[in-house]
């Protein structure tokens, strides 16, 4: 007979690879994770678990996690030392109070969203407090998808078809942007679709691993997709291969696109694209002849530049001009944020308790000033490696380095905290939390598997004990710990459910929605139609109508562009580096450069090389090869030091910002660089 105390839960990776979350078994026996696996029976990824997923393991009864509350007395220094909760907290609350709500700030990123993410009760609960204390916070998806969705929005067509729907019914998939790295599972429904014949077309700036497995794929040069967009809508308008009956019910603006696409020719887009005039034209032909074309937008890395949001207004026109909206195998698939038709939860935010006050807008630029100048002088971190996530990012050290206050609640040190927190907090892992994750067509239950590890605290507990400290009347009105996560499931398109039902059904709830976009065919717009021709984008003090702004003149030859590997994903658990199997893929950081590129810089493969413009300079190693055209440079994101490199410009008026109730407030990642040899 075993006396094994060994138990196998159901639980969610922690690496929140969106739009598509895989499932997880995780082994454990006395308080201690033994290994994880993808769970066979998880609707959404069918066992499948990538590289990243497995890596979590190594999260666990790691060396350099945080298991007690730590300060130092002065920053820079490595000088930190063990304290108790009360007395962190104590510090914190005092700090809080010095200084005054309007000048303290809340910042929360991927690591605090580990078993929420897609429900997000947990960040809502600590937004809930930032709004009834009355201090800042900022919607971080400015920092991802926020500049996407905005271009998407202005058009209308923001809900999607889901991965399943693609699998099944679409003939041609679009990958633009999208590269399997940051969705990969999504990749195994991509593989179903060309298994039963679909054809698959991927853009990028660069060969990615979606352009390698594609038919065919075209490389743009960066911050070129509105052109390439613009002439294939010409080609389809100019020879009328638009769906006149959709255009005339669904949409306004139709004439006046007609007016301004006129000029918008393959060949005038070919030399400012990279891409042949013949195959932009044959392409355009192919996407409106294709009854059930679907296109999967990229979420983040082709909307860094000032202008990457006119990228996604042009493509969003795509579907609408050709009827490819309201049907099974078209539209938009998975993407950042993306809903299908019939998602929705209650909101705990509790805007209407926020006190009057001098708030800052949520606009990266403006976000930088205000930490700058000291109208901010505390900051509360919570799952964030903030200095590696902003543009420009030296504006934000300089401003951290003279704040009064930083705290960081993490499970690893990263820069932030190493640089600049005078107090860091111990978080808890994926297992040691409640929570409950949603993905396009399911919730699931993240229930807490194993204790917290030495004195680790979740950010929801965090959140309780300022609110009482501070006294924040009310803050928590619900019964038990997951009270906040069964107020917001509590909501028709959840079929009303709760923590208690999701233990019932064993975890899993499939969501009552449609696989189909806008089966009703009305958009979020104005006019409750698609729209060409945008009224709110002009009042804004932003074109009309969708529009490509040529490259500025830059100082430096080659343009840098960021993306994300297989390695890694955003910048919780120190980018990835604090995780042995990842780091030994990604020791350091690598730039791709072109063979042309190199060689006239006498630069060979695996070379030590320098990234330096009038802004910064970034240590790197160098990859030769034929995967960036000449003039294109391309590193994964996240690195210390490396948003340095970028402009930092406000890529959209104050006004426009809020037009929407997601974040578009991104500064510009544009950057053009030199590149030498060490």
């Amino acid at each position: 007979m075993s006396n094994s105390t060994e138990r196998t839960e159901r639980t969610m990776c922690p690496m929140n690879c969106h739009p598509t979350l895989c499932g997880m078994r995780a082994t454990v026996e006395e308080n201690r994770l033994l290994r994880v696996e993808g769970d066979k029976k998880n609707p959404d990824s069918a066992g499948f678990l990538c590289v990243r997923g497995l890596a979590s393991r190594e999260i666990m009864d790691n060396p350099a996690r945080l298991l007690q509350p730590r300060m130092r007395d002065k920053r820079g220094s490595d000088d930190w030392y063990e304290v108790s909760w009360d007395q962190a907290l104590t510090r914190i609350v005092e700090g809080m109070n010095e200084v005054g709500r309007e000048q303290v700030a809340l910042w929360l990123g991927h690591g605090a969203l580990a078993n929420d993410f897609g429900v997000f009760a947990n960040m809502y609960l600590a937004l809930r407090f930032a709004n009834m204390y009355g201090c800042q916070w900022w919607d971080p998806s400015m920092i991802c998808w926020g500049l996407g969705g905005f271009g998407i929005g202005l058009t209308g067509a923001m809900e999607i078809n889901t991965k399943e729907d693609m699998s099944a019914h679409a003939d041609l998939i679009v990958q633009w942007g999208s590269n399997h790295a940051s969705q990969p599972n999504t990749a195994r429904h991509i593989a179903a679709a060309k298994k039963r014949g679909a054809k698959v077309v991927a853009i990028d700036v660069r060969v990615s691993d979606a352009c390698r497995s594609a038919h065919e794929h075209f490389v743009v040069r960066p911050g070129t997709d509105a052109a390439m967009a613009l002439a294939m809508i010409q080609v389809i308008i100019g020879e009328e291969l638009h769906d006149e009956e959709f255009v005339a019910n669904h949409t306004v603006g139709f004439e006046a696109l007609r007016n301004h696409v006129r000029a918008f020719t393959p060949e005038w887009a070919a030399p400012i694209c990279g891409v042949d005039a013949e195959r932009i034209a044959a392409f355009a032909r192919s996407y409106a002849a294709t009854e059930r074309a679907m296109i999967l937008i990229g979420g983040a890395s082709m909307h860094k530049d000032r202008n990457g949001w006119q990228a996604a207004r042009a493509i969003s026109c795509l579907p609408p001009l050709t009827g490819k909206l309201g049907k099974p195998g078209t539209g938009f698939g998975a993407r950042h944020a993306g809903q299908p038709h019939g998602q929705g939860f209650a909101n705990i935010l509790n805007f209407a308790a926020r006190p009057p006050g001098d708030y800052v807008t949520t606009q990266m630029s403006a976000i930088l000033e205000a930490i700058e100048t000291g109208r901010v002088r505390t900051m509360l971190v919570f799952g964030s490696n903030m200095v590696s996530s902003f543009a420009d990012a030296s504006r934000i050290r300089s401003g951290m380095a003279n704040m009064d206050l930083v705290v960081g609640h993490d499970l690893f040190m990263n820069e932030t905290t190493r640089r600049y927190a005078d107090i860091v907090l111990p978080g808890t892992t994926w297992l040691e939390d409640l929570g409950v994750k949603g993905t396009a067509t399911h919730l699931y239950l993240m229930d807490r598997i194993l204790e917290p590890a030495g004195g680790a605290r979740s950010i929801t507990a965090v959140i309780k004990e300022l609110a009482v400290r501070l006294g924040v009347a009310d803050f928590y009105p619900w019964d038990g710990d997951g009270g906040h996560i069964d107020a917001i499931l509590d909501h028709p398109a959840t079929g009303h459910a709760s923590l208690a039902s999701l233990r019932e059904s064993g975890g899993i709830a499939a969501l009552p929605v449609s696989p189909v976009a806008h089966p009703d065919h009305r958009y979020a717009t104005p006019s409750g139609k698609i729209e060409f021709y945008s009224e709110r984008a002009a009042e804004a003090g932003l074109p009309a109508l969708p529009t490509y702004v040529p490259r500025a003149t830059a100082a430096f030859p080659l343009e840098l562009r960021m993306g994300r590997t297989i390695n890694h994903f955003h910048a919780f658990y120190d980018g990835g580096r604090a995780l042995p199997s990842l780091t030994r893929r990604d020791r350091r950081p690598t730039l791709w450069i072109s063979q042309e590129d190199a060689a006239t810089r006498n630069i060979a493969d695996g070379d030590a090389i320098s990234l330096h413009n009038d802004r910064a300079r970034f240590e790197a190693n160098a990859s030769v090869t034929d995967r960036v055209p000449q003039g294109t440079v391309w590193i994964h994101d996240g690195w210390p030091g490396l948003n340095d490199l970028t402009n930092g410009a406000p890529c959209l008026p104050d006004a426009a910002t809020r037009l929407f109730p997601f974040s578009a407030g991104q500064s510009s990642y544009d950057a053009y660089v030199e590149v030498s040899a060490e």
